[in-house]
């Protein structure tokens, strides 16, 4: 197992290309099923795949010494490794070889070997170098065409079989060279394309007919001829380059690359360029020239101007064989050179003055438009321009901006401008390019202009001085006082216009108030350090000054009074409640004493308490501990638990003094051992805080609303209950109707009733349960009311009539029932009326004659009638 032979050696040719088939090496394994990888010493230029192909990883020249490298063979399951070393000689210089030539070498005899036999050894001969097999490309045949014949010199006592193998045999592309397996004779079979591949490396073995190898191989290259075949390319169809304008002779543009897919190093793939026209042909046909070999473009002529000519249009001819314009193959391509700018044109005014107005104190307004031309390329450097200031500005109340799109240049105020200090400016303006102009350029760099700006009087607010103000007093001091007189001034000295008015705008106590004509402040409230609205001794209040220009302006200022300080205030206690123990210990209160006016007014303060009543210092004691506290305890050991009014008498530190008699509310309990009260009960009974006070009294207070409003709704309720009551028809009062069931029978004989379901009387509701004053209008007033007769709930049947009787004679004997045939009174006009009675009124007829005594014996009913008409006195 391993490499038949130590070195192995190959003929290729001088230029190798990245990919390249070079030679294959041959590995001999028992195993088939071994996994053999190889491997180069010379793994950049060189690889060897898993068919043992050895390929160039680049491309290069051979030198002329042979290029020696070692191929490794290596087992991955037993790390065995086997080296053999590769031997590549480069190709002797010629370009063929004629058919006699072919005919000469056509028999390539093995090398003799050292084989055994039964008898005798014979000496093995040295390897030599077989010489590659040339043939050219696109051959038009006949196929197969006979290359050479592969013999071994023991053909003669043995019957032997030759093959080959490598790529353009047995592997891809196979079946390019064929070999006759008994005569030897290799051949091709198709035309070959150097483009694809320039040469076949193929090894020859020779076997016997059992297949057992008689001959080491030999390696048989054969090299692809080119032909002119191909055209030149280029790579893009269409170049694109720049050149700036006015660029001298010589100058480089761009390059073009045209390739050509025959042998490089043959005339077939030596390319040569040429420029075949030009568009336009200003100033000069021949602007451009181009390098043969390279493809180069340079200029040739000056006068490159983009304000003329801002692109040339080349057509560019590559061709092949050198240039030989009779036998070389051509293409085209076009070449794009746009002439770029460069700052030859300074910018220029287009007139020598520009004029422009401001109101007065405007700023961030743009007074004047500077226009320039410019005959370089928009929106370059070299036509982009730049504007400053050289004069006439001395307070730089004015800048110039450029208009990105227009390239215009802005007068614009950045700071206000005082009508009565300047009436007019005159500017000196320059523009110039962001880039310097191009050298040799004859123009002036910049160009200058005037611009004249008028300003517009308006009339502006007045102001006060000093603003704000400062104001030092003393507090206290009375309403009706003169502060200070605080005026403002009118900058407009030009303008028609009467004096200033002023008035109040802010005064947060109302304390002060301005005279309209001379501003005059005067106080209108004592002044008070201690106010809310005072803040580190300092009230602010703001007055406005106003003049009747048109439009009417007005402005502000600032009015800041500084009060001084007056012992105006008397120090209290704080806290003004405090609990203590009934005992002597602990018992000691911790008070503050608060005084609203500051330093020398306030502290350190003195705390006593008063002669009066002498209980409070026969029961009490206190002691200063600071300058602002005191401690209050107990004089006695004991003090009887409850609430206790301290008056505590505490002088401040002014000049003169102020005091003041503050009362303490100690609530006195019974304590434990760490001095917390433990009489609740008598905590409770000391009575409530206010808050909880007021609390308490608006829960009642909302309760007795509630009730009230309980009250009132059910009032309203009765109410409309007892008008519904009002509306009832007559008719379906129930108490004395008969029911219609509009039944007719046969009679009661063949009816059986349930007279039992008919209503009884004592189930009607009396009128005694009716409201107190809501009476039907149809009843008279109100008088006792007669017994009803009750029937029982179980009537005998016979007795029906007997009740209906009784409760007849009750309801004609009841003044109060409502009859239909009663008085009804539809209205009531009051009492004293002026009509007379309507019984003075005189009937025509001969009705008084008449005798109407019976009516009394028609019942109550017709008592009134019977008055009326019965006669009598009465």
């Amino acid at each position: 197992m391993g490499f038949p032979e130590d070195v192995h050696s190959a003929v290729v040719s001088r230029s190798v290309h990245g990919g390249q088939p070079l030679l294959n090496v041959r590995f001999q394994s028992c195993d088939e099923n071994r996994k053999i990888y190889f491997g180069s010493s010379e793994p950049e230029d060189f690889r060897v795949g898993e068919d043992g192909v050895v390929y160039a990883e680049r491309s290069f020249q051979l030198s002329a010494e042979p290029t020696e490298f070692v191929v490794s063979a290596q087992d991955k399951e037993t790390q065995e490794e086997w080296q053999m070393k590769v031997k590549l000689t480069p190709e002797p210089a010629f370009t063929g070889a004629s058919e006699k030539d072919q005919k000469k070498i056509e028999d390539i005899i093995f090398p003799w070997q050292q084989y055994k036999d039964s008898s005798h050894l014979k000496r093995q001969k040295r390897d030599w170098v077989i010489p590659p097999i040339n043939l050219p490309e696109n051959s038009r045949g006949p196929f197969p065409q006979e290359l050479v014949r592969i013999r071994s010199d023991r053909d003669k006592s043995l019957s032997l079989r030759y093959s080959v193998t490598g790529p353009g045999a047995d592997q891809p592309p196979t079946g390019i060279f064929i070999i006759n397996p008994i005569s030897g004779q290799l051949s091709v079979t198709k035309p070959l394309d150097r483009e694809q591949i320039a040469s076949f490396h193929l090894r020859a073995h020779a076997v016997d007919v059992n297949g057992n190898q008689v001959e080491n191989p030999i390696d048989i290259v054969i090299n692809v001829i080119d032909m002119n075949d191909n055209r030149p390319e280029f790579l893009h169809q269409v170049w694109n380059g720049t050149v700036p304008e006015g660029s001298k002779p010589g100058t480089y543009v761009m390059t073009v690359t045209a390739i050509d897919a025959d042998d490089p190093n043959a005339q077939n793939g030596m390319l040569r360029y040429r420029i075949l026209s030009q568009a336009p042909s200003s100033p000069s046909p021949n602007m451009f020239t181009i390098n043969n070999e390279t493809g180069d473009i340079i200029t040739v002529a000056a006068g490159l101007d983009r304000e003329k000519v801002q692109q040339y249009t080349l057509i560019i001819q590559a061709t092949d064989m050198e240039g030989n314009p009779t036998y070389g193959l051509s293409n085209t391509a076009t070449a794009v050179i746009t002439v770029t700018d460069v700052n030859d044109n300074p910018p220029e005014f287009t007139a020598m003055t520009f004029y422009g107005e401001v109101p007065e104190n405007r700023v961030d307004v743009i007074v004047a438009n500077l226009t320039v031309t410019d005959k370089d390329q928009p929106h370059t450097p070299a036509w982009n321009a730049r504007y400053q200031m050289t004069g006439g500005d001395p307070t730089g109340q004015f800048t110039i901006l450029t208009d990105p799109n227009s390239n215009d240049g802005l007068v614009t105020v950045v700071k206000p401008i005082d009508f009565e200090t300047n009436r007019m400016f005159v500017l000196t303006v320059a523009a110039e390019n962001q880039v310097p102009l191009a050298k040799g350029i004859q123009h002036p760099p910049q160009s200058t202009a005037t611009v004249s700006i008028t300003v517009i009087d308006v009339n502006e607010s007045p102001y006060f001085v000093p603003n704000p103000k400062l104001v030092r007093q003393e507090e206290g001091l009375l309403a009706g006082s003169m502060l200070t007189t605080f005026t403002a001034r009118d900058p407009d000295r030009y303008m028609q216009q009467t004096s200033l008015r002023y008035s109040k705008l802010s005064d947060p106590a109302n304390w002060l108030k301005i005279d309209p004509v001379n501003g005059q402040i005067t106080t209108t409230a004592v002044l008070d350090r201690e106010s809310i609205y005072v803040q580190n001794n300092m009230y602010n209040a703001t007055f406005l000054a106003s003049d009747n220009g048109i439009p009417p302006m007005s402005g502000t200022g600032t009015l800041q009074i500084y009060l001084l300080d007056i012992n105006d205030n008397a120090p209290q206690v704080n806290p003004k409640e405090a609990t203590t123990c009934e005992t002597l210990q602990p018992n000691a209160i911790n008070i503050t004493a608060v005084d609203p006016d500051i330093d020398p007014n306030a502290g350190p303060f003195a705390f006593e308490l008063p002669d009066s009543p002498p209980s409070i210092k026969r029961n009490w004691t206190i002691v200063r501990i600071s300058g602002d506290h005191a401690q209050l305890s107990l004089r006695i050991r004991f003090l009887e638990a409850g609430i206790y009014d301290v008056p505590i008498v505490i002088t401040d530190s002014g000049n003169p003094h102020a005091s003041s008699t503050s009362v303490l509310k100690v609530k006195v309990c019974q304590c434990d051992i760490n001095g917390d009260c433990t009489d609740v009960d008598r905590i409770v009974g000391a009575g409530l805080g206010t808050g909880a006070i007021i609390a308490i009294l608006l829960c009642i207070i909302i309760l007795l609303i509630l009730v009230l409003m309980f009250v009132v709704w059910m009032k309203r309720r009765d109410k409309e209950r007892q008008a519904k009551q009002l509306l009832i028809d007559p008719e379906d009062d129930v108490r004395d109707n008969i029911l219609k069931y509009d039944e007719e029978g046969g009679g009661e004989e063949d009816q059986d009733y349930d007279l039992s379901q008919l209503q009884q009387p004592d189930t009607v509701e009396p009128d005694a349960i009716k409201p107190v004053g809501i009476r039907r209008l149809d009843e008279r007033p109100i008088h006792a009311e007669p017994q009803y007769p009750v029937r029982s709930a179980a009537p005998h049947p016979g007795d029906i009539g007997d009740f209906i009787n009784e409760g007849l004679k009750a309801a004609d004997n009841d003044p109060t029932a409502p009859p239909y045939d009663s008085l009804l009174v539809f209205d009531y006009e009051g009492s004293g009326s002026t009509a007379g009675s309507l019984s003075s009124l005189n009937s025509s007829s001969s009705g008084g004659e008449q005798d109407y005594d019976y009516l009394n014996d028609w019942g109550p009913r017709f008592k009134k009638l019977a008055d009326m008409y019965g006669g009598g006195d009465d």
